[in-house]
């Protein structure tokens, strides 16, 4: 998928973005790849870890809401 492909990763749900980053670090461990082109991968990396973050806080939030207050 080319760079203009890509789902904005605002848009992913946790699972594709968990995906998409292992592909991402597949790539970067792999090599070969120019500068530009490891450090293009690196800020989607990073991006897709931040995303996957935010997936997790909600559902921690939802489960903690769920529980109820701790008394």
């Amino acid at each position: 998928m080319t760079k203009d492909q890509r789902t904005p990763v605002a848009e992913l749900g946790y699972e594709a973005a968990r995906d998409e980053l292992v592909e991402v670090v597949t790539l970067l461990e792999r090599g070969g790849l120019g500068l530009d082109a490891s450090l293009a991968l690196w800020e989607r990396g990073e991006a897709l870890a931040a995303r996957c973050q935010e997936h997790l806080a909600g559902a921690r939030q939802r489960i903690e809401k769920a529980l109820g207050p701790d008394e």
